[in-house]
């Protein structure tokens, strides 16, 4: 089974500032990774090719990164996640577009797994990390995220701390 899956914002800021956002990632000064609310990110060592690291039960290794654009970050787990994800910096009319793109081929349980679970998680965490990259670059977050009763539901079954969005 095949997976696609785009989440993007357009910041009307610069390549730039909004590259610098994906260079904090897993940092001291992380601006773009929901971590007060999601599993963090960290990796085995600063971030760059084959940090080896991942957040939760999402494992991955940094398998391409061009600082300041783009960041490549090849599964390892959980079993069944065959595939990547990754932050990239876009210009288009005039405006920067940070894209995140997960796209792999899953197997085994991970059939079940990901619809039922991993992708409503998935898409809550990423739409958080926008939000994180509008406010970061613009000060104020236009349309906020908002959880539906089934991740919170689901992050409720998974023990995680919540907060209500």
């Amino acid at each position: 089974m095949a997976v696609l899956n785009v989440h993007q914002r357009r910041l009307p800021v610069s390549a730039a500032e909004v590259g610098a956002l994906i260079d904090s990632l897993a940092g001291e000064t992380d601006v773009l990774w929901p971590h007060q609310t999601w599993p963090a990110m960290e990796f085995d060592r600063p971030l760059g090719l084959n940090a080896d690291g991942g957040h939760g039960p999402i494992r991955y290794v940094v398998s391409h990164y061009a600082p300041g654009s783009w960041i490549r970050l090849t599964f390892t787990g959980p079993r069944g996640f065959h595939g990547f994800h990754e932050y990239a910096v876009h210009t288009q009319d005039n405006q920067t577009v940070l894209r995140h793109t997960l796209a792999m081929r899953l197997r085994g349980p991970a059939r079940l797994t990901w619809p039922l679970a991993f992708r409503p998680l998935h898409d809550a965490l990423i739409e958080d990390s926008l939000d994180r990259a509008e406010m970061a670059t613009v000060g104020s977050v236009t349309r906020p995220a908002r959880w539906s009763g089934y991740v919170v539901l689901l992050r409720k079954c998974l023990g995680a701390r919540s907060v209500r969005r």
